[in-house]
């Protein structure tokens, strides 16, 4: 069933490299990109989640905001890496019955943190279908013995530092969420208007301090990683390698320069990182095999700035023998093409995932 929400919320992707931006608003037509956007951050702003530089976060956020001349102030965010533990656990029938107290216990068992400095929510991995009709209790009665529950963790100094600088930022937080289930919105979102998954799907998001897996099955995440691999490292390896300042090595990494008597650098340094990439990718794939024999990952779907790297997603499907695809989240969204740069949406699209998934929240629950 989907829940309405009476105000919608803007979903912001605050990551290390940029802060994304997505607004989406229902419509007889269907569900509308209103706004989209991103806006840069200068280096170790943001380290492993963790806020360094709040007063460069906010002055960026209020300028992202104006720039796009959005009025909505209610917004959707994401957190990811070391502050946040996903972990899925199974509760018998009988422990079900206190299902809350009963995932209250498991957690300190999960959390390599204390439980008194942890805010913790959790997810029962059932279908509408199964779960029936009635209250949680009654829900809970008729499920199987034992259930799937998916738990999720994060440190409260963590929350309450992006509450903080958010309501800095002149804006209201609705929702925190985490970022591989908000890159799955938009994935869901992407594959059809109702949003159906079909089979098993491995989530890859490169960003740039971060990879981020997630593997979902008829659209249930079954599992999350999240490791240090990203196009930082590249930009770094192009300032070492070449001896540049951070921007020029950004603007080579991505094109924007070309410097053809240093190729051989270059090519040294993509083919390392992606190798890199690609290895730590297949280890989750064969992790995965050994974990859920009885699942057979049918496509590959990457997303994030990085993905975006010469070489990356051919030297991937080559390794892995599995068919990889670049996720849209506008795909099946509205566009209003009078209104929106297409081309820039096109560039935009790798990396506004999780910021679009996070603004699906306010149309529907997932």
């Amino acid at each position: 069933m989907v829940v309405r929400r009476k105000n919608g919320l803007v979903g912001l992707d605050i990551g290390s490299h940029s802060i994304k931006l997505a607004e989406v608003n229902e419509t007889r037509k269907g569900i509308e990109l209103k706004n989209a956007g991103l806006i840069g951050l200068p280096p170790k702003a943001i380290v492993d989640g963790t806020i360094k530089n709040p007063e460069i976060i906010v002055s960026s956020l209020k300028r992202l905001f104006k720039n796009l001349k959005i009025k909505q102030k209610n917004v959707a965010a994401s957190i990811s890496g070391g502050s946040v533990i996903t972990k899925k656990i199974s509760v018998t029938k009988k422990e079900s019955m206190d299902l809350k107290g009963t995932i209250y216990r498991k957690a300190e068992q999960y959390i390599p943190f204390d439980i008194k400095d942890v805010n913790f929510d959790f997810d029962i991995l059932e279908s509408s279908s199964e779960m029936g009709s009635g209250s949680e209790n009654n829900r809970v009665s008729e499920m199987a013995d034992p259930m799937e529950v998916l738990l999720v963790a994060a440190k409260k100094e963590i929350i309450n530092a992006y509450e903080s600088f958010l309501r800095t930022a002149g804006l209201n937080p609705g929702i925190l969420d985490v970022d591989s289930f908000a890159l799955q919105n938009a994935f869901e979102m992407s594959l059809s208007e109702e949003g159906k998954v079909e089979g098993t799907c491995l989530l890859i998001n490169v960003g740039a301090e971060e990879l981020g897996i997630n593997m979902v099955d008829h659209a249930i995440s079954l599992f999350t990683r999240d490791s240090r691999f990203g196009g930082a490292q590249i930009t770094e390896a192009i300032m070492s390698g070449l001896n540049v300042p951070y921007e020029e090595a950004e603007k080579i990494k991505l094109g924007g320069v070309v410097v053809d008597a240093h190729q051989p650098v270059l090519q040294k340094i993509f083919v390392s990182m992606v190798t890199d990439w690609v290895e730590e990718i297949k280890r989750a794939i064969d992790f995965l095999a050994g974990a859920y024999p009885d699942k057979t990952i049918s496509k590959l779907i990457v997303s994030g700035g990085s993905c975006r790297v010469p070489g990356f997603k051919r030297h991937l499907q080559r390794e892995t023998g599995i068919s990889v695809a670049q996720l849209n989240p506008f795909r099946n969204l509205v566009v209003n093409e009078k209104k929106m740069d297409m081309e820039y949406l096109n560039y935009l699209a790798p990396q506004a995932g999780v910021a679009a998934g996070l603004a699906l929240r306010s149309i529907g629950e997932r």
